[in-house]
């Protein structure tokens, strides 16, 4: 197998693999080779540093990490500016709201952590008595919880939380 880098007409870089080099070029010649990124099946090889096998890579040793493929030369593209930080009243007083939701419920619900999804359903199906509870879910669980009919409200973590 013989790995290729890659650039089509837009000069979009890419990798193949193909089972020998005439493999590239008889589907390259029909048209099988396109970019991923835009479709164009007009592709070219790019320059690539060969793969060398080193004696002490017969031996066994790690091999020293190869050096990244050089796509051709294209304008560089500038990184966008930071952004500001939101510091508008709006989003102050959604803050809040969020911090005062988040205290209520610690206040008058019951930590179940991640035993959420089966404590829910519990309630739901009148399993177990009805109450407030609160906890942790995966997002497939609560997908799953949703789907059911099981009346749960997703609160989302303040930032403060995950620093």
């Amino acid at each position: 197998m013989i790995r290729y880098a890659l650039l089509c007409a837009k000069d979009h870089s890419f990798e193949a693999w193909f089972p020998d080099s005439d493999a590239f070029d008889r589907q390259s010649e029909a048209g099988q080779v396109a970019c991923p990124a835009c479709g164009a099946a007009e592709v070219r090889k790019a320059v690539m540093a060969p793969a060398v096998r080193r004696s002490a890579e017969k031996r066994g040793a790690r091999p020293p990490a190869p050096p990244a493929a050089a796509p051709e030369a294209s304008p560089p593209v500038p990184a966008p500016p930071p952004s500001p930080p939101i510091a508008d009243e709006g989003f102050a007083r959604m803050r809040a709201a969020l911090r005062e939701l988040h205290a209520k419920l610690k206040r008058e619900a019951t930590d179940v952590g991640p035993a959420f999804p089966v404590q829910a359903r519990a309630i739901h199906e009148g399993d177990a008595p009805p109450r407030a509870i609160y906890g942790t879910a995966t997002d497939d669980e609560v997908r799953e919880l949703i789907e059911d009919g099981v009346g749960i409200l997703p609160i989302p973590a303040l930032p403060d939380d995950r620093n």
